[in-house]
């Protein structure tokens, strides 16, 4: 197998990624916006080698030179898409903000243990070249180019389009979606060239869940419910999948080897994963494969809590499907090898509101028979619910970080603002299925310098499960 960069950026296939080399350092984005800290948000780079003497620290932070960007989550200039490509190095991590609609270069290869700025993209050429605004998921393309979906248009309202920059002057070139026709709402995407498509999600409309979840607001539209279907070769919006009002359908993927023509997407507020798939005549549709029951609940904003699920991921080698449920407080682990029946194998409790010495008692649930413990690692108790997740090359080890959104933080865990996130590790068993938590692995980002902040996405320096797509 060559190694990483040998034959151009990332690995061949999934499974040559999978022999990879373990990772020893992880880049998360810092967030200090609503935190009542008036500083700028940073790019930490953490160590993670168990032999490293700066095991589980922060060994560099990167701010950035403004103030309330909401830094969210990142991509690379050039990833496995470009694998073959020798003239391609994968030196570049793309971050864009999801507020200020910034976008970010970094210059991770001159030290990837140092990252320094490398160029800044001011909202105005986003707002003039593609009239759109907060920038969400970047993938890098086979083509050299790199895509970032967004959110909005430049007023905050809603518009699900696609932002293109050149690949090596980072530029904006202009929009990739082609026609009038476009989603009224976006967020994360995923493309599969051998089946002529890219998916894409809704979260809302950017100025009405900027500050929190408002219950006034759902049933009005405001909300996301589609997977909307492009056609990858002519850039046009062909087709919308109705996951039902207000699901909220967030992340996306399809399965990593690039002849499958299914994947999953995750519903936060139906708390449902939906299989999507092709059928024989060539369109796309979907069906419901896991549905995480509602908690009846007394102490609450609402009287049924919903698991919220924010993130899933597949393993390289498609068997195994992983999500958060940011309430309810746990992670589960599913084997997929049938893809319609995912059937549970692992589920580890990380916090979330209904720990048993809280003060929301759950008064029918139709999973648990009692409450959960409080997650309490290294003399800590972990506030907020596991987020944003990932996992290791060799799909042993799972990365979990509690924030999900400044605004949300703020409205569903004030506790998780004020002592800031952490990132916690996760031991996966890969023959039966497991999930169980590192006691030895903690990074605390409520002991950062300026004061606690709020951690989210994980990225590795060579590329990983949701930077990197086949093609």
């Amino acid at each position: 197998m060559a190694k990483c960069g040998a034959c151009g950026p990332g690995y061949k296939t999934p499974l040559d990624a999978m022999k990879g080399p373990r990772e020893k350092i992880v880049y998360l984005p810092c967030i200090y916006r609503n935190t009542g800290i008036e500083k700028p948000d940073y790019l930490a780079t953490v160590d993670v080698d168990p032999k490293s003497p700066h095991y589980c620290q922060v060994i560099h932070r990167l701010p950035m030179p403004n103030l309330q960007d909401e830094l969210h989550h990142s991509g690379w200039n050039t990833c496995s898409s470009s694998f073959g490509d020798v003239t391609k190095k994968r030196n570049r991590l793309i971050l864009p903000s999801l507020i200020s609609s910034r976008i970010y270069v970094v210059d991770v290869g001159t030290d990837m243990r140092a990252p320094r700025m490398h160029k800044m993209i001011e909202p105005v050429n986003v707002f003039w070249k593609c009239g759109l605004a907060n920038p969400h998921t970047t993938h890098c393309l086979g083509n050299g180019e790199i895509m970032i979906s967004s959110m909005g248009d430049p007023s905050g309202n809603g518009k699900g389009g696609f932002i293109l920059l050149d690949g090596e002057t980072f530029e904006v070139k202009g929009n990739w979606e082609k026609g009038s026709n476009i989603p009224a709402l976006g967020y994360d995407f995923w493309y599969q060239p051998r089946h002529n498509v890219l998916m894409s999600t809704e979260w809302g409309i950017p100025k009405v869940l900027a500050n929190g979840l408002d219950p006034a607001d759902l049933k009005t539209g405001s909300y996301g419910r589609y997977i909307n279907v492009w056609d990858w070769t002519t850039h046009v919006f062909t087709q919308s999948i109705d996951l039902g009002e207000d699901s909220i359908p967030l992340e996306i993927r399809f399965l990593h080897n690039p002849d499958a023509a299914e994947g999953y997407v995750g519903c936060a507020l139906s708390s449902a994963i939906h299989r999507f798939y092709k059928t024989g005549n060539g369109n796309w549709t979907a069906e419901k494969v896991i549905q995480v029951p509602s908690k009846k609940v007394n102490g609450w904003l609402f009287p049924d809590m919903p698991g919220l699920i924010t993130d899933i991921l597949i393993s390289l080698d498609d068997r195994f499907l992983y999500f958060s449920n940011w309430l309810h407080g746990d992670i589960r682990q599913y084997d997929i090898s049938n893809t319609r029946k995912p059937r549970l194998v692992g589920q580890v409790f990380l916090g979330g509101k209904i720990p048993r010495d809280g003060p929301i008692v759950v008064v029918e649930d139709q999973e648990l028979n009692c409450q959960p413990e409080p997650f309490v690692i290294k003399g800590k108790r972990v506030q907020g619910g596991p987020q944003m997740i990932q996992l290791s090359l060799d799909g042993k080890r799972l990365y979990v970080s509690t924030s999900l959104y400044s605004g949300w933080d703020k409205q569903f865990y004030p506790d998780l603002v004020k002592e800031g996130s952490v990132m916690l590790q996760i031991d996966v068993d890969t023959e039966k299925g497991g999930l169980k938590a590192n006691k030895n692995f903690l990074v605390d980002f409520g002991k950062e310098p300026d004061g606690p902040v709020l951690a989210h996405e994980i990225r590795y320096p060579g590329g990983d499960c949701s930077s990197d797509i086949w093609i």
